[in-house]
């Protein structure tokens, strides 16, 4: 296909390198040779007068100009798929495959049960894997690995063309204390919640946290008696010791110790915490995937 002396079979082959990032992987996605990939990069810096990706450890990196040319190319060729291709509606009841979903602890404790629950009841055939993450830019590694088909997490630390979010979940902070505790009956001032030792839940496993940043501004430090991966696990650690922590209001709610917790509003003023749904480009078009991702946002949305 030729217009005005561009032939947009490169066009179609730049946009197989951005989302793959590899000369062989975006060869199989087109359907050529991995010479005849290789052959259309070079065709393509010719045309652009830039190098476009450069090789690293990582794969193949854009260049500024590659970055910039991602996005409007790859919406062309979706508006020209979508006009040449009729691509057939995707219908749950008779579909028979399998979703890969990143979660992170949070909405995999949250979301999941009530997911797996319309799954059921609106598409029986499908079945749902799930790849558990930590780092909140290790779900974009999984999506371009081609491991998952959508995450939910907080937002990647960089904005990319190739990756794309949607916020639909929030969550705002609450201070927990054993029930049966002094500071149940007398409350949660900010000299109370500085005398108790703290139990701070942190994935990554750093020492320092949101409610430390929000003390440090103030000139106030916590003691930390406990730091743990495992934020579900935190209520109940709470509700059997004299300790303190701050997390999201449904980890307290949804415990199986919440009935032993007394929850008050942290001292400190906190950011409310919102959760996306992530996904990669180059599943952006497809019916099925389209569905899934509706499903997920109004799951998460009746919550």
């Amino acid at each position: 296909m030729d217009f005005h002396g561009i032939d947009l079979n490169l066009l179609v082959a730049f946009d197989a390198l951005m989302r793959e990032r590899n000369v062989t992987r975006a060869a199989t996605q087109v359907g050529v040779s991995q010479p005849a990939m290789s052959a259309a990069l070079s065709r393509l810096r010719k045309l652009f007068g830039d190098q476009l990706f450069l090789r690293s450890a990582q794969g193949l990196l854009p260049t500024p100009l590659a970055r910039d040319l991602a996005e409007p190319l790859s919406q062309a060729l979706g508006q020209i798929e979508a006009t040449l291709i009729r691509k057939p509606e995707f219908a749950p009841r008779e579909a028979s495959l399998t979703f890969n979903l990143g979660l992170s602890d949070y909405p995999a404790f949250v979301v999941l049960p009530p997911l797996l629950q319309a799954l059921e009841k609106q598409a029986p055939g499908v079945s749902l894997s799930v790849r558990a993450f930590n780092g909140r830019d290790e779900a974009v590694d999984l999506l371009d690995a081609g491991e998952i088909d959508a995450a939910i997490g907080v937002p990647p630390t960089q904005a990319d063309g190739r990756i794309h979010t949607r916020p639909v979940l929030s969550d705002e902070f609450v201070t927990i204390v054993a029930s049966d505790h002094p500071a149940a009956r007398r409350g949660m001032t900010m000299k109370t919640y500085l005398a108790l030792p703290h139990v701070l839940a942190s994935p990554e496993g750093e020492r320092h946290g949101l409610v430390d940043q929000a003390l440090a501004q103030q000139g106030k430090q916590r003691v930390l008696a406990l730091t743990l991966p495992q934020m579900f696990a935190v209520p109940a650690v709470v509700a059997r010791t004299g300790m303190t922590a701050t997390v999201m209001k449904r980890v307290a709610l949804n415990s199986a110790a919440g009935r032993r917790l007394a929850i008050f509003p942290p001292p400190v003023a906190l950011p409310e915490i919102v959760f996306h749904l992530i996904w990669h480009r180059r599943s952006d078009a497809s019916p099925a995937q389209r569905w899934f991702r509706v499903l997920v946002e109004g799951v998460a949305a009746a919550l």
